[in-house]
């Protein structure tokens, strides 16, 4: 993902760009038309308008026409997810809990306290996800929600940290792998954290 450098756009488009941009860090959303008018100091809204579309058909922001509230930055990069070590993808390995490095990811991802882990292991194959992949999990606030087949990355105290399918059932906790080589993990609810669940898979190509 390079930094989009402003070098195909007008200075009109630019400039509305950059303010666009300082506003979206700011205040967490998007500007409207009022404001943009405003803050070029423009009466009518046609010129706010066709910079959009140029904006928009240049790869610079994603809107949907007409909704400036549903606007975003293409280029915007969460200031790193951290990632928080590895996750067994097979029996179970100790977890790090020292922050490597971060990864950048796009807006998409923009939830609160998201984690990155590398997966070891091949328990989750037939999910997609190998071994050197990278997960990106957002945090169990309430593991009652959880639904089965959510794909989870769980902490068995005194085992270490692994990433598998989870299942509740009759009082038990299921970690189910996406690979038939591995049987499932049977454990009592206080046995076991549910950390995370899965949002997406990242693979360095």
């Amino acid at each position: 993902m390079g930094t989009i450098s402003g070098d195909d756009l007008t200075q009109a488009q630019n400039e509305l760009y950059g303010w666009i941009k300082n506003y979206m860090k700011e205040f967490q959303h998007s500007p409207s038309i009022r404001q943009m008018m405003q803050a070029m100091g423009l009466k009518s809204p046609a010129p706010i308008q066709s910079r959009l579309k140029h904006l928009q058909e240049k790869g610079y922001i994603s809107w949907q026409e007409g909704k400036a509230r549903t606007m975003q930055i293409v280029d915007e990069i969460i200031e790193g997810v951290p990632i928080m070590g590895s996750v067994a993808a097979g029996g179970l390995i100790e977890t790090y809990s020292d922050v490597q490095e971060n990864l950048d990811i796009s807006d998409v991802l923009k939830k609160k306290n998201v984690f990155a882990l590398t997966v070891n292991g091949d328990s989750m194959i037939d999910a997609c996800i190998a071994d050197g992949d990278m997960v990106l999990m957002e945090p169990i606030t309430d593991s009652y929600s959880l639904r089965n087949g959510t794909i989870v990355s769980a902490m068995v105290p005194g085992l270490g940290t692994t990433l598998k399918y989870f299942f509740k059932k009759g009082g038990k906790i299921f970690l189910e792998a996406a690979n038939p080589s591995y049987e499932a993990i049977e454990l009592s609810p206080n046995d076991v954290v549910i950390q995370g669940k899965l949002l997406a898979v990242w693979r360095k190509i």
